[in-house]
């Protein structure tokens, strides 16, 4: 249990998305404690997550020990990653240009990989019916995406080159390939990255965020659950 008071309070739920800052602040060795927020149970829509993450959504963190001394709250998975990187220095390469291309592939991740790959599982696992035209699309979207990975990363070793955030935020996605039917046979340099980085010591302890909280693969909703993820509490 982590007792110091300049902690970071990482707020999460044991998805890709709250993987991410959980991975990235093994890796750079910063203290925090974890804050559940049961997206299932509504506690996203509570108003002290809400004075935190206003888009009701998780992951965010609260940096007691923020830029000037001032403590400073975050929300999106992407902020979060780069504030992270400027704070500790770590994988945040001094160079303007290499930095940048850490930043794009970061936020190929953000704009590609997190939205398709999620609709792919949705309509898979929890849409009331089965719409194959959502399927397919998403699907054949998110196939894609790991093929751009596939393509990238036959020559580099990650995805920006050296690993960094954009690794961090990528790898919690496409670890799950097979959820999407997706055979890495066909894609062999997104597997040797795979197993490369599920290999590193702090993505393992990262990995562990409220590991007996998850929920398994196409686990079916409960009507409480459901409305919480997907109906109008949303709106």
């Amino acid at each position: 249990m982590v007792t110091d008071p300049q902690a970071i309070a990482l707020y999460a739920w044991p998805t890709p998305n709250g993987y991410k800052i959980s991975i990235a602040l093994e890796e750079m060795g910063l203290p925090y404690t974890v804050h559940p927020v049961d997206i299932g149970a509504g506690d996203q829509f509570k108003p002290d997550f809400l004075a935190i993450s206003p888009n009701n959504r998780m992951p965010a963190v609260v940096d007691p020990d923020g830029p000037n001394g001032q403590p400073l709250s975050l929300f999106e998975s992407g902020a979060i990653l780069i504030y992270l990187a400027e704070k500790t220095g770590q994988f945040r390469p001094t160079d303007a240009a290499v930095w940048y291309g850490h930043v794009q592939w970061l936020m190929w991740q953000m704009g590609g990989v997190g939205p398709m790959f999620g609709q792919a599982g949705h309509f898979r696992n929890y849409a009331p019916e089965r719409i194959q035209y959502g399927i397919d699309r998403y699907t054949n979207e998110a196939r894609r995406l790991i093929r751009v990975a596939n393509t990238q990363l036959a020559k580099t070793e990650f995805l920006a080159g050296d690993y960094g955030i954009a690794d961090m935020a990528t790898f919690p996605w496409l670890r799950l390939h097979e959820r999407y039917e997706i055979d890495l046979a066909d894609f062999p340099h997104v597997k040797r990255w795979i197993d490369t980085v599920a290999a590193r010591p702090a993505v393992q302890r990262g990995l562990e965020l409220l590991k007996d909280k998850s929920r398994p693969a196409g686990q079916a909703l409960d009507e409480k659950t459901r409305e919480n993820l997907f109906g109008t509490r949303q709106r």
